[in-house]
């Protein structure tokens, strides 16, 4: 396999910028400073290991997707569906991520060209988890939003229960919808420490 250590490590620097990219249909919401790219692409990816489990899926090839897909957002930024309505977003992906994979060992960027397309095209189970997926972190971020007051992030919502596909996720978005953002952690402060300090005092 013939490489060059010195473009790979430009691919791992440019990766970089996705923590910068910040996602910016939140804008549209009124959100001055909302997630970067890198931080959906997380999430984004563990959500979409352990329901490509429940879907009895490639759970690997499913995160591989997630992971994938958003990497052309370093060179031409993420771009809100209003903005998508005059520019020919997925063409430009395609061209700057296929520039991009110039840098990486052919092997590698043909794989990572292929589940990029495949995620596209939506036409494997794994596809369409992956696409889930990722329209499904998208409405956990909206409820953290629009408990922080942003009503207009609810829109995200209703339009993400539109498009799923998967049983799975919409299980999981009708639990979602439900709950708080802060659920979570209610019943797991420790404050027996406090209480016995409390004691003592008296």
């Amino acid at each position: 396999m013939n490489y060059d250590n010195n473009e790979i490590v430009k691919f791992f620097v440019e990766l970089g910028q996705l923590k910068r990219v910040k996602r910016s249909g939140w804008w549209l919401a009124g959100i001055k400073n909302p997630e970067s790219v890198a931080e959906h692409s997380y999430r984004a990816a563990i959500m979409g290991k352990i329901i490509a489990e429940l879907e009895g899926a490639d759970s690997t090839k499913v995160m591989s997707m997630v992971l994938i897909h958003d990497i052309p957002e370093a060179r031409i930024n993420d771009l809100h569906k209003v903005g998508a309505r005059y520019i020919d977003f997925q063409k430009a992906e395609k061209d700057s991520f296929k520039e991009q994979l110039d840098r990486l060992p052919k092997k590698i960027a043909d794989e990572f060209y292929s589940l990029f397309m495949e995620m596209e095209e939506k036409k494997t189970k794994e596809a369409v988890i992956a696409k889930d997926v990722d329209l499904l972190e998208c409405a956990f971020q909206a409820k953290e939003y629009l408990e922080q007051s942003y009503k207009d992030a609810e829109n995200w919502i209703d339009n993400v229960e539109k498009g799923l596909k998967t049983k799975s996720a919409k299980e999981i978005l009708k639990i979602m919808k439900k709950s708080g953002a802060n659920d979570w952690w209610y019943g797991l402060k420790h404050i027996g420490h406090l209480l016995k300090n409390k004691a003592k005092l008296k």
